[in-house]
C-alpha cells in the first residue's frame, strides 16, 4: 500500500524519464518550458499521469509532475500554475470542472476511455445481517450491524479522504441516514482497513471505486441509492428531502483530462496528444493490480506496458 514516504519517491523518480530520447523528437516540441502535469494520491492517477507524461517525454516535452489536491487544483490550472489534469471523475469532480471551465481559463482534453463508480460499498457477507440491501433505504434497519464503538448506535461508513469531495457527510444527513461518516486519510488508509475487514468477515461500509482491483478482489455490492441528476446536487427541492439537496447517488460516467487553457497554443501537439490518450478499466485494473498487490512500481508498470504497446500509443503522438 502507499505512504506518503511513497509517494515522495515517486515524485522524486518521475523526473527520471523511462525512455532514450532521440534527438530528432525534441524538434517535435514547440517550446522547452514544462509541462506541469498534476499528481494525486491513488494508484490509478500515478499510472495515468506518468503514462502520459512519458509519452510527451518521447515527443520531446519537458514534463514535470507537481503533487496536487484534487479540487483544489483547479486554482492552480485557471492560473497556469498548473498545466494539465489527466484524471477528473464525473463522480466527484464534475461540479468542479464545470465551474472551472466556464471561467475560460481551462479547456477540456477530452474522456480517457475509462468508466467511473464511486459509491457506499459492502462486502456480500454483511447481507446476511441487512437482507435488505443494496437497496439504501436498508441501511437505517441495519446500522448498528455497520457500527463500531465508537459510533454505536449510529453505523459507520468509511469514506475517501476529505480532497476527493463527493458529498458523502451531505448525503448522510440529506437521506436521513443514522451512519456517522468517518474520512480516511489516504487511499492506502481506505483499502487497508477495507482488506483487514475482508480477511476477518468484520462489517465494513466503505467508499470503493472502479477502476481498482478491489472490485475484482473482493465480493461486494454497491448500495443503490436514488438515481443521480444533476437536479438532485443543484435543487434542493428535487427528491425525497425537498430542504437538501444531495440526496441520491454519486454520478457515474466519465474521466476526463482538463488543460490550462493557453497551454493549447503553447503545446499543440502534447494537447492533441492527450485528448488521443485512451484507456479502459479492465486495462487500468490489471495495471493498478501489479503495483498494490504485486509491488511492482509505477514506473516499472507503465514502462513495460509503453514498451510491449508501442503500436496502440504511438498514433496518438502523430
Amino acid at each position: 500500500m502507499r505512504t506518503n514516504k511513497t509517494f515522495r519517491a515517486l515524485v522524486a523518480a518521475a523526473a527520471v524519464t523511462l525512455f532514450v530520447q532521440a534527438p530528432a523528437a525534441f524538434a517535435q516540441a514547440e517550446s522547452e518550458d514544462p509541462i506541469k502535469i498534476t499528481w494525486h494520491d491513488w494508484t490509478g492517477q500515478f499510472i495515468t499521469a506518468t503514462m502520459i507524461g512519458e509519452i510527451l517525454k518521447s515527443m520531446g516535452y519537458n514534463v514535470e509532475f507537481v503533487p496536487a489536491d484534487y479540487i483544489a487544483q483547479f486554482v492552480g490550472l485557471e492560473s497556469g500554475d498548473l498545466h494539465v489534469a489527466v484524471e477528473i471523475w464525473e463522480t466527484t469532480g464534475k461540479d468542479a470542472l464545470e465551474a472551472s471551465l466556464a471561467t475560460g481559463n481551462t479547456v477540456d482534453l477530452g474522456e480517457t476511455g475509462m468508466h467511473a463508480i464511486e459509491e457506499w460499498w459492502y462486502p456480500l457477507y454483511m447481507k446476511e445481517q441487512c437482507p435488505g440491501l443494496p437497496d439504501w433505504t436498508a441501511l437505517n434497519d441495519c446500522a448498528e450491524a455497520f457500527g463500531t464503538p465508537e459510533t454505536l448506535p449510529k453505523g459507520r461508513y468509511l469514506g475517501g479522504p476529505v480532497t476527493w469531495g463527493g458529498y458523502d457527510d451531505e448525503r448522510a444527513e440529506a437521506l436521513g441516514l443514522n451512519y456517522e461518516v468517518v474520512h480516511a486519510g489516504t487511499d492506502a488508509a481506505l483499502f487497508a482497513e477495507i482488506e483487514s475487514a475482508y480477511q476477518r468477515q468484520a462489517p465494513i461500509l466503505a467508499w470503493v471505486y472502479a477502476p481498482h482491483w478491489a472490485t475484482a478482489k473482493y465480493e461486494g455490492e454497491w448500495v443503490d441509492f436514488p438515481v443521480y441528476t444533476d437536479e438532485c446536487y443543484k435543487d434542493p427541492s428535487w427528491g425525497g428531502n425537498a430542504d437538501m439537496a444531495y440526496d441520491c447517488g454519486k454520478p457515474r460516467g466519465w474521466i476526463k483530462a482538463v488543460g490550462w487553457a493557453e497551454g493549447e497554443a503553447k503545446w499543440p501537439k502534447a494537447y492533441q496528444a492527450i485528448r488521443n490518450f485512451t484507456i479502459d478499466n479492465e486495462l487500468m485494473s490489471s495495471l493498478i493490480v501489479k503495483v498494490d498487490l504485486e509491488g511492482m512500481s509505477v514506473e516499472e508498470v507503465v514502462g513495460e506496458w509503453l514498451r510491449d504497446n508501442e503500436a496502440v500509443w504511438k498514433p496518438w503522438t502523430q
